[in-house]
C-alpha cells in the first residue's frame, strides 16, 4: 500500500523554479511543461437547432378545435322563407324578368330557402343555374340603366336642337327624312350630328346613348358619308336671275351683278407623322397644319359652293384653279372676293366673270378718297361670307383651335359638306 501511495507516474514531468533575477525583462512566473499530446483542450460541441425548427407552430384541426360551428340543413331548418316579391320592371324587360321569376318557381323549398340565406347546403347540391340567373339580371339591369340614358338624350336633343345638332325646331323633321331615305336609325342619326356640332368624345357619346365606345366610332366614321350624300342636295348653285330677285338692298344700287362672295376657310389638323404630308399641310397664316376649303355664298348668305379639301400650303388662286367652282359661273357675273384672289383676275377675265375686290396697298402709297371709300363699301358687303365661317364655326369640331384627330381626317370633306348644308337650313343671316 505504501508503495502505491507514494507512485509517481513516470509522463508526468513536476515544474522546474528558476531563480528570480533583477532583469524585468526576464519572466519570474514557473514554466509548466505539457506532453505535447494533450496540448489540445478538446471542447464539447454545442447543439444549436436548425432554421426549420426555431419556431414550433401550434396546428389544431378542425376535429380538434375548441370552437363547434353549429350546422343546420335546409330540410330541418325551422325557418320557412316565402316567394320575394320583385319590383316593377321597364316595359322593355319585363318578358326576360318573366322567365327569371319561372325559373325559381320549379326550384323546390330547400333550393330557394338556400339561396336566400346565402348558405350553400351539404345536402343540396349548388346549381350552375342560379349564377347563370344573377349574370343575367345583372345584364338586364345595365341594358335598363342604357335604354334610361338613351331616353334621356333623346329629350334633351328634341327640347334643344340647334344647340345640340345644329337644326331649328321648325326642321327638325329632317331627321325622320334621313332615316327614311338612309335606312340610319335615330338616335344614331343624332350621335353623328352631335359629334359634329359638340365635338363630344366617343367616351361620352358611349355614356350619352347607351352603347361602347368602339361602337360609338364605328357608327360615326361609317354613317357620315352617307348622310353627307343625303344632304348634298340642300347646298343648291342658284342660277343669277334668282340671286338677283333675292338681292339685299345694299347690293341693288350698285353691285346687283354680284352672284356669290368667295372665301377661304382653314381647319386645324393634326400634325402628319410624315415629313412630305407636313410640309404640304403648314400653312403661314395659321402656323400650323391645316387643310383648306373654298366657300362661296349668295349675297343673302346661302352656302351655294364648298370645295374638296387642300393642304393649308395651297394658294387661294390655285384653289379655285383646281376646282369646279368657276364651271358654274355663268359669263357676265361678278365675284366679291378678298385682296388675296387678286392674282385671278386675269382668269376670270378670260371667262367673262368680273372680279370685285378693295384695292390694292402698294408700300409708301396712299389710297386715294375714292378708293378709301369702295374699300369700306366692298368690306361691309362681304362681311357676308364672313358670317356664313362664323357659322360654321359653331359647329365645334369646325371651332378655331380645334385639332382634327387623323382617323377623322378621311371623312373631313363630308362632315364640311353636312355643316353646310345645316346652316342652310337655319334661320337667314341677313333679317
Amino acid at each position: 500500500m505504501l508503495q502505491e501511495d507514494n507512485y509517481v507516474p513516470q509522463n508526468v514531468i513536476e515544474p522546474e523554479v528558476l531563480p528570480r533575477t533583477a532583469d524585468k525583462g526576464m519572466c519570474t512566473d514557473p514554466i509548466i511543461a505539457v506532453e505535447k499530446s494533450v496540448q489540445v483542450s478538446m471542447k464539447s460541441n454545442v447543439h444549436y437547432r436548425s432554421k426549420a425548427i426555431q419556431t414550433r407552430n401550434k396546428n389544431k384541426s378542425i376535429s380538434t378545435s375548441p370552437f363547434k360551428v353549429s350546422t343546420t340543413s335546409s330540410y330541418t331548418s325551422p325557418f320557412k322563407y316565402e316567394q320575394c316579391s320583385l319590383q316593377r320592371l321597364q316595359s322593355g324587360v319585363v318578358k326576360a324578368a318573366k322567365e327569371v321569376v319561372a325559373l325559381e318557381r320549379d326550384k323546390s323549398d330547400s333550393e330557394i330557402s338556400s339561396i336566400k340565406s346565402g348558405y350553400s347546403s351539404p345536402f343540396v347540391p349548388t346549381s350552375s343555374k342560379i349564377t347563370d340567373s344573377d349574370s343575367y339580371t345583372t345584364d338586364t339591369n345595365s341594358t335598363v340603366h342604357q335604354l334610361q340614358c338613351l331616353k334621356n338624350t333623346l329629350h334633351l336633343i328634341k327640347k334643344k336642337p340647334l344647340m345640340y345638332v345644329g337644326i331649328t325646331e321648325h326642321c327638325y323633321f329632317i331627321i325622320q327624312l334621313m332615316h327614311k331615305h338612309t335606312n340610319i336609325k335615330v338616335e344614331h342619326i343624332l350621335l353623328c350630328l352631335k359629334k359634329i356640332r359638340l365635338n363630344s368624345t366617343f367616351s361620352e357619346l358611349e355614356d350619352n346613348f347607351g352603347m361602347s365606345l368602339s361602337y360609338a366610332s364605328k357608327i360615326f366614321l361609317n354613317n357620315i358619308p352617307i348622310l353627307s350624300s343625303f344632304l348634298r342636295p340642300f347646298i343648291v348653285n342658284l342660277n343669277s336671275n334668282l340671286t338677283k330677285r333675292n338681292l339685299p338692298i345694299p347690293f341693288r344700287h350698285n353691285y346687283h351683278n354680284v352672284s356669290c362672295i368667295i372665301d377661304c376657310l382653314e381647319i386645324d389638323i393634326q400634325k402628319p407623322s410624315k415629313a412630305l404630308h407636313q410640309a404640304l399641310t403648314w400653312s403661314e397664316y395659321k402656323k400650323g397644319n391645316t387643310v383648306k376649303y373654298l366657300i362661296s355664298c349668295t349675297p343673302n348668305g346661302l352656302v351655294n359652293y364648298v370645295s374638296q379639301g387642300f393642304g393649308g400650303r395651297t394658294s387661294d388662286v390655285v384653289i379655285v384653279e383646281n376646282t369646279d367652282f368657276l364651271d358654274k359661273l355663268q359669263p357676265g357675273t361678278c365675284i366679291l372676293a378678298d385682296r388675296g384672289f387678286k392674282h385671278l383676275e386675269q382668269i376670270l377675265h378670260s371667262k367673262g366673270i368680273k372680279l370685285l375686290r378693295p384695292p390694292s396697298v402698294s408700300a409708301g402709297v396712299k389710297l386715294s378718297k375714292s378708293e378709301v371709300r369702295q374699300t369700306k363699301i366692298i368690306a361691309s358687303l362681304r362681311i357676308h361670307v364672313e358670317r356664313v365661317i362664323r357659322r360654321l364655326r359653331e359647329f365645334h369640331m369646325l371651332k378655331q383651335h380645334t385639332v382634327i384627330n387623323t382617323n377623322i381626317l378621311r371623312i373631313i370633306d363630308h362632315i364640311i359638306i353636312i355643316a353646310c348644308a345645316l346652316i342652310n337650313l337655319q334661320d337667314s343671316l341677313i333679317k
